[in-house]
């Protein structure tokens, strides 16, 4: 199949298209814009700045990405969105380009499907496989792990991570981290334990689900000091890489933004 491009489409001279592009009426790309090969833009989609859309992507109408940062220190500096292959974008859905003081790039992996709505902040760095429902806001310098899930209507403060594997409930706000493989719902949202579905799902072995669940209790529940509680998991959970990640996350969370705890915690 060869490129389509509706004779409404305004395309910038400098823009890139790759093998195979579908742009529908009214889209608007800009002169730094690249586009890799099957990508579908399908109506009314503004691309702007300097912004790498990966092979296989699909926009739906009205999504604006790369546009200026809403960052009351950003002053029009080169930066950048890159984001990844086959991902899906929603009904005006936006993604604002990086700045200058948060590292110069918002990063997308692959296979993700951000629905209607969604915002995502400038400097933001989202891996493969994230889903965000709709109208899901998050605010700058946010990091998601691969495979997270964020429910609709949830909002996330700026400079928090949500781990890999891990889930936001519905209308949730979030201002602290939430460790790898972990759920947590309200607002403020508080741990509700593990995401034990969708690691199932996700065919993680029981003998996992099992070491997960054990650790777990160790680290969340006990009456010596979080800190204490972590540094006695490490030297006991070597062997299972998947809680060491759950517990390096925790050890490595930024002591002002904070790690979201259950209500007892």
């Amino acid at each position: 199949m060869s490129s389509a491009i509706h004779p409404t489409a305004v395309i910038a001279k400098g823009a890139q298209l790759g093998a195979r592009v579908q742009i529908g009426p009214y889209c608007v790309l800009g002169a730094k814009v690249q586009l890799g090969d099957d990508v579908c833009l399908e109506s009314h989609v503004v691309i702007a700045g300097d912004t790498q859309l990966g092979d296989g992507c699909r926009v739906f109408p009205f999504a604006s990405l790369g546009s200026p940062p809403q960052d009351m220190k950003y002053q029009g500096e080169d930066t950048r969105l890159v984001i990844g292959k086959r991902n899906r974008f929603g009904q005006t859905a936006t993604v604002e380009l990086g700045t200058a003081g948060g590292g110069g790039v918002t990063r997308i992996g692959d296979d993700g499907l951000y629905m209607i709505g969604c915002h995502i902040g400038h400097d933001s760095q989202l891996g493969h496989h994230v889903i965000m429902a709709n109208h899901v806001a998050l605010a700058g310098h946010v990091h998601i792990g691969d495979y997270a899930a964020i429910g609709g209507l949830s909002a996330v403060h700026q400079f928090c991570r949500i781990g890999a594997h891990a889930m936001l409930g519905g209308a949730s706000g979030l201002k602290y981290d939430v460790i790898p493989y972990g759920i947590a719902a309200g607002n403020p949202a508080q741990l509700q334990g593990l995401n034990l579905i969708g690691l199932r799902r996700r065919g993680f072995a029981s003998d996992v689900l099992h070491n997960l669940r054990r650790a777990y209790q160790e680290v969340f529940c006990g009456s010596d000091s979080l800190e204490q509680r972590v540094r006695a998991a490490q030297t006991r959970w070597t062997k299972c890489a998947e809680v060491m990640t759950m517990l390096r996350f925790i050890h490595d969370t930024d002591k002002q933004r904070g790690l979201c705890l259950p209500a007892a915690g």
